[in-house]
């Protein structure tokens, strides 16, 4: 019949719970500013300037590509701008303008568009164009040398350098209690601990990204690093140290749980997060970084797609007969 209506079958998924992307990306970017707020009151105006900087320049190349390729405008929904703010997150604050703008273009135009955008990429875009710069400037990146001219109340040396290079007993002199208020050097975003954490837990309660990630990311770093600790107490520091210090709580919240370079999947979640915190531990105790949450998410990336493919079998069987 000409009148009659159709059923319309498409893929997947089949219904949709009134959240979109730009809603997405709003709220992962309210989740991290009180980090990213912290970093810019604790290093000044050239915090305030990288973050800036990336955010806009991330824009910028997201705004261009869709131009050369013709595609509609894609800077509404949000994600070109978290990917700004995460990579400037992991940013020094004296990062120089030339490497904040190299960065972001690596994320967005290597890590995003080239293969397709949004939805499309392996790999955790942001992580790419910091890996990338870890690589090739890698003097970028020393915290101890990049912060030398500001004075703290606090340690001023990175925890974790100084645990990789004089042991356990060189760190004993950072309070827990300061490590969690932010009272540490790092990167711009990754300092203050409680604020990532209570942004991670914000995150899962509206349920924007899933906790087996984040849970099995921990809880594999606390127990490798606790191991570790029992074998040599005098060189390996224990699981407290490790959960506050570093990219670890941005990494666990919110760079391991992007969606593309992720699992879906409840058990294959489990075993990629356990993997990345597993990884984590390794590179900073018998690797060559202090640190380890960059190269060991983009590892576990590479991984994923084999990862998601395990399945529970189906309870019961098909009788053929029927």
């Amino acid at each position: 019949m000409p009148n009659q209506k159709k059923l319309i079958v498409s893929h997947a998924p089949y219904c949709h719970d009134g959240s979109n992307i730009s809603t997405r990306s709003n709220n992962i970017m309210l989740a991290a500013l009180p980090a990213v707020l912290h970093g810019c009151y604790l290093y000044g105006l050239p915090a305030v300037g990288v973050v800036a900087l990336s955010i806009s320049t991330a824009i910028i190349w997201e705004y261009l590509i869709n131009l050369l390729t013709k595609r509609p405008s894609t800077i509404g929904d949000g994600n070109a701008a978290v990917i700004g703010m995460m990579t400037a997150m992991l940013f020094p604050a004296t990062t120089p303008w030339w490497a904040v703008i190299t960065g972001t273009f690596v994320a967005i135009v290597v890590g995003k568009q080239i293969y397709g955008g949004i939805g499309g990429n392996p790999f955790n875009p942001a992580l790419i164009g910091i890996a990338i710069l870890m690589l090739s400037w890698k003097n970028i990146f020393d915290i101890d040398y990049a912060l030398l001219n500001y004075d703290f109340n606090f340690p001023a040396a990175y925890p974790l350098v100084a645990l990789k290079h004089y042991g356990a007993s060189s760190v004993e002199s950072f309070s827990l209690t300061d490590l969690l208020m932010g009272n540490q050097t790092g990167s711009i975003g990754s300092a203050f601990g409680l604020a990532l954490a209570l942004g991670g837990l914000y995150l899962i309660i509206r349920g924007f990204i899933r906790w087996e990630i984040s849970f099995s990311f921990l809880a594999a770093l606390i127990i490798t690093s606790l191991l570790f600790q029992l074998y040599a107490p005098g060189k390996y520091a224990g699981p407290l140290f490790h959960l506050l210090t570093g990219n670890t709580l941005l990494g666990a919240f919110f760079l391991a749980t992007e969606d593309s370079s992720s699992p879906v999947n409840f058990i294959p979640m489990l075993i990629y997060g356990a993997g990345t915190g597993l990884m984590v531990m390794l590179i900073r105790n018998i690797g060559g970084h202090a640190d380890g949450v960059v190269f060991a998410i983009l590892l576990m990336n590479l991984t994923n797609p084999l990862i998601d493919k395990i399945r529970p079998k189906a309870m019961g069987k098909v009788n053929s007969h029927a």
